[in-house]
């Protein structure tokens, strides 16, 4: 069987800073692939390129069996993404959310109003379809992310730090969520996240530090290799222990915004 994921020689600069270094992936299908890394190690970089939001400067990816350079509509067709920041309509409601999905992902019209309910009950907002988002709080937001981001059926589901800011019921109720469904459909999961018990339940995990893979395994074999007595012990002997700016977050800011002045 083919990889959900797969990269080779994956690299992408800013500025003259290498923020993703040649990074090489495997992701088999329906795995719960971790990414893992201190701020600005390129965690996010490396998810934008997977997802055709950013262009490598080197080196290939292929997700679902298609090349994100050559083939990006394929590969956004055939995924799904929860960003760290919310994408939702505040004044719309959460049905016209979703249907709106349905439409710029050109799900059948027959079709949408069955997808619509299937997603809302998956994530227990049935009840409030016709609330507007704006009355949401931040853990309905994120379920009704993760509703939108199956309505399309995606073979991969990527989860770019997807409980940050929740508190801890709302996170452990999104994550029960998340594993019944892999369990139903058997999406991949791709997740970068802060928080290692969450890495902890993944099939494999990956450590990425300065742009490079540094370990990968599963949770008990990164224990297991690094001496460690648990996986953010063997987290923290993989990346050092010191506190760093977001290096190449920042880095891709300015270049991003440096980009937007030329063009005025």
């Amino acid at each position: 069987m083919s990889p959900a994921i797969e990269a080779e020689e994956l690299t992408r600069s800013f500025e003259g800073l290498t923020a993703v270094d040649a990074v090489e992936l495997r992701v088999e299908p329906g795995q719960m692939f971790a990414f893992l890394g201190p701020n600005g190690a390129g965690k996010t970089t490396t998810i934008k390129m997977l997802c055709t939001l950013l262009r490598p400067d080197r080196g290939t990816a292929r997700v679902n069996g298609f090349d994100v350079s050559a083939q990006p509509a394929a590969v956004r067709a055939s995924i799904g993404i929860v960003f760290q920041e919310y994408t939702l309509d505040d004044y719309l409601t959460a049905e016209r959310n979703l249907a709106y999905h349905c439409m710029i992902y050109h799900v059948p019209r027959r079709e949408r109003r069955g997808r619509v309910d299937e997603a809302l009950e998956l994530v227990g907002l049935a009840d409030r379809r016709n609330d507007t988002v704006r009355s949401f709080s931040g853990g309905m937001k994120r379920r009704l992310e993760v509703a939108r981001a199956l309505l399309h059926r995606p073979r991969v589901l990527f989860l770019d730090e997807p409980t940050v800011g929740l508190d801890p019921q709302t996170r452990r109720y999104l994550w029960e969520h998340l594993h019944g469904l892999r369990e139903q459909t058997g999406v991949t999961l791709f997740l970068t996240t802060h928080y290692i018990a969450e890495a902890e339940g993944a099939d494999r995990v990956a450590v990425i530090d300065h742009g490079r893979i540094v370990a990968e395994d599963s949770p008990t074999g990164l224990i297991g290799c690094t001496g460690a007595e648990s996986l953010e012990d063997a987290f923290v002997e993989l990346t050092g222990g010191e506190l760093r700016p977001e290096e190449a977050s920042s880095r891709e800011r300015l270049a991003s915004a440096r980009r937007g002045r030329s063009r005025l």
